[in-house]
């Protein structure tokens, strides 16, 4: 389901579940990678990719959203959403930095974590990332809305989240939802070459995480009473 694996500096995560839905046994195995990363120490990048060529994350696993009793692999789903909204707040402040390699498309709460990361490469030639919840007829929870509002320009922030837009590769790099967008053969390397230039940011974990909570915990200037971190980690305070 998912891999990790570490190259002198470079840790790669990859998701391995097909079109990679999000259930709670998800998010722990996610969350279980990552202690290995953090329990690290010194220069060091995570990458994150998935195996599957058409999807990067499809979002929620609705099957067991809907039926859980009948999907017992996915997990319990009562305390999915607490969990889910702290791994993100987790990816969002990791002490090193973090690059991901979209490879397809990335839905709802695929597209989430991509944005969590520091960097974001989107396969120019196929593939959308998008806000889907409008189409699915769900409301996006505050801490979410946060999170895009932090991360995305303020017109393409109306766009992705209230008008459902699917952006292209192309069109995500103009509007400044990636910062490059690259044919699939390119897209690994690329990630690799960005990881080993930024890995030595790292090399003091405190320093460079300690700025991370500034930027997106509770001093982000945003128009909420905390910034996006801190409603991803406090996602049971902000339930509509």
């Amino acid at each position: 389901m998912i891999e990790l694996e570490k190259d002198g500096s470079i840790f790669t995560l990859t998701m391995n579940a097909g079109e990679n839905r999000w259930n709670t046994a998800f998010v722990r195995e996610i969350a279980k990678a990552l202690d290995e990363v953090e329990a690290s120490t010194g220069p060091a990048a995570l990458i994150t990719r998935s195996v599957d060529e058409k999807f990067f994350s499809n979002g929620l696993d609705l099957d067991w959203v809907q039926a859980p009793d009948l999907h017992p692999e996915g997990g319990d789903r009562t305390v999915f959403g607490d969990e889910f909204m702290a791994l993100m707040g987790r990816i969002i402040t990791l002490p090193l930095p973090t690059i991901c390699a979209i490879n397809g498309h990335a839905f709802g709460a695929g597209f989430m974590m991509a944005l969590c990361h520091d960097v974001r490469i989107q396969r120019i030639d196929r593939g959308f990332v998008c806000a889907n919840e409008m189409q699915l007829g769900l409301p996006i929870p505050l801490p979410e809305l946060a999170l895009f509002r932090h991360k995305l320009p303020a017109n393409v922030f109306y766009e992705t989240v209230q008008l459902a837009r699917r952006w292209t590769g192309e069109d995500a790099l103009a509007a400044g939802i990636v910062q490059h967008a690259v044919e699939l053969d390119s897209l690994f390397p690329l990630a690799e070459k960005l990881a080993g230039e930024l890995a030595p940011l790292a090399a003091n974990r405190d320093v460079f995480g300690g700025q991370k909570e500034k930027l997106f915990g509770k001093c982000a200037i945003l128009n909420a009473e905390h910034g996006a971190a801190h409603l991803l980690k406090n996602a049971d305070q902000y339930k509509a």
